[in-house]
């Protein structure tokens, strides 16, 4: 039976308010219900997140404290003299704790070949009629440079410096006045390493260090123009290497010369274990641990959506109850309020000397400090193994946010087989209305037919309105 969509018509009664106030009766309660229900779910959830993002932030700093490569850090410092950079350091983790002295007598430097006067007075001047092939070497390095027939000072520059595997040879025209030379420099030092230009014909021997038939080329390099070593004294101990970085003169140490000393004057080298980046590290175990704290304080509030949350009290218990933990294999150091960390009156971590300062510890027992926090027992693996349970994949807090969602889900399903209830019950109205309608509309008709028959007949006189 089709249905009327706008009740009253035939009645003129207002049934489309007697059904909207009717459904709307059964049906925003519920609603009003629901929505009260996921809003507190969501905060929860939102509260739950707000917790599970700051220990991850604190088991990242955890995952720090646990590498113990972390405590194996050296610090290579220089104090440089009055003149200038002497030299530059870095040290890997191996390196000894220890104080030098250190001077440059002579860096490391390349050769420098110089063409003779009078063989080209312009860059455009030919070196060679027929073409041909010139090698240059240093030390155990070369390359091959292909010239065509006709070509210039000028190509020759070009095609030295733009050779594949130039090894470091660069190639410049220097004009006096009245001659055009080529000068040509190597990058590759050391002693014995002086850079080589041979050719394949005669022809070439202006532009090489040694001729085609034995002897001297066109190309010269001068006593102070040779390569040579670079020589460092370390406490007195002359070393001598072919490049300005020596590695390993003092193991696990590098230094770079950087110029020449001045009047003797030395550069002091300090190798000391990293105690700033420990001292950092433990800064943020401190911050990080505080938050933690302060966000779950900060939920379990009056009003707040966890208060009163036994999971939530649990865990701020038991991050308390970790920093109690007694560590073995740490020397004198067995708890982490042994290295100047303790709790203040508001449950917080801070820097403390109450039984010596973090620096004096670092001082007194560096490896010791190291031990403490990344040993196999250490407050890293203590804090590991606690943050586990909360934060992998079966961990508590994903459990927790599982059951929110789930709950959040249920609220969905619900509201939506409520919605279907209604528009029932709103069908079911307007069939039952529908029928009123009719009726109503009927009776209506009925009595307006009877009044108009009576008032036809004979003597019947109309009411007054």
């Amino acid at each position: 039976m089709a249905l009327i969509t706008s009740a009253g018509v035939g009645s003129g009664l207002d049934l489309e308010s007697i059904i909207s106030a009717t459904v709307d009766a059964a049906r925003l309660p519920k609603l009003q219900r629901y929505e009260e229900q996921e809003t507190k779910l969501n905060v929860e959830l939102s509260a739950i997140g707000a917790i599970k993002s700051s220990l991850s932030s604190f088991e990242d700093v955890v995952e720090k404290l646990a590498d113990l490569e972390n405590f194996n850090k050296r610090t290579a410092r220089v104090t440089q003299p009055e003149s200038g950079n002497l030299i530059s350091v870095s040290a890997t983790e191996n390196a000894t704790p220890s104080n030098f002295n250190v001077e440059v007598m002579q860096l490391a430097q390349g050769s420098r070949a110089v063409m003779a006067d009078g063989l080209y007075t312009s860059p455009e001047d030919v070196v060679t009629a027929s073409g041909g092939q010139l090698t240059l070497g240093a030390g155990a390095d070369s390359f091959t440079v292909d010239l065509a027939a006709g070509a210039t000072l000028e190509d020759l520059r070009n095609a030295i410096n733009d050779a594949d595997g130039n090894f470091g040879v660069s190639a410049n025209i220097i004009n006096d006045g009245t001659n055009t030379k080529l000068v040509l420099t190597s990058s590759t030092t050391g002693l014995g390493n002086d850079l080589t230009v041979t050719g394949d014909t005669a022809e070439l021997d202006n532009i090489t260090t040694t001729a085609f038939g034995g002897g001297a080329g066109g190309m010269a390099i001068a006593a102070d123009d040779q390569a040579t070593n670079a020589i460092i004294e370390i406490d007195g101990i002359s070393v001598t290497n072919d490049t300005n970085t020596f590695k390993d003169a003092i193991q696990d140490i590098t230094i770079t010369a950087l110029k020449e000393s001045e009047n003797n004057e030395t550069a002091k080298l300090t190798v000391d274990v990293d105690k700033a980046s420990v001292s950092t590290t433990i800064d943020e175990f401190i911050n990080s641990f505080n938050n933690v704290i302060g966000t779950i304080e900060y939920h379990m509030q009056a009003g707040a959506a966890l208060n009163g949350d036994s999971a939530m009290r649990s865990l701020k218990s038991q991050m308390v109850n970790s920093l109690t933990k007694v560590v073995s294999g740490a020397g004198n150091f067995e708890t982490i309020f042994d290295v100047g960390i303790g709790l203040n009156d508001d449950g917080r971590l801070e820097k403390s000397s109450l039984v010596r300062s973090t620096s004096d510890a670092l001082t007194e027992g560096y490896d010791d400090v190291g031990a403490l926090f990344a040993g196999e027992t250490g407050i890293a693996t203590i804090f590991t193994g606690l943050l586990d349970n909360y934060l992998e994949s079966d961990g508590a807090i994903k459990f927790r946010q599982d059951s929110l969602n789930q709950e959040i889900d249920k609220i969905e399903n619900d509201r939506a087989n409520h919605e279907y209830r209604m528009e029932q019950l709103e069908v079911s109205l307007r069939q039952q209305y529908s029928a009123l309608d009719v009726l109503i509309a009927n009776m209506k008709s009925s009595g307006d037919y009877l009044a108009a028959q009576l008032s036809s007949l004979p003597g019947f006189t109309k009411p007054k309105s």
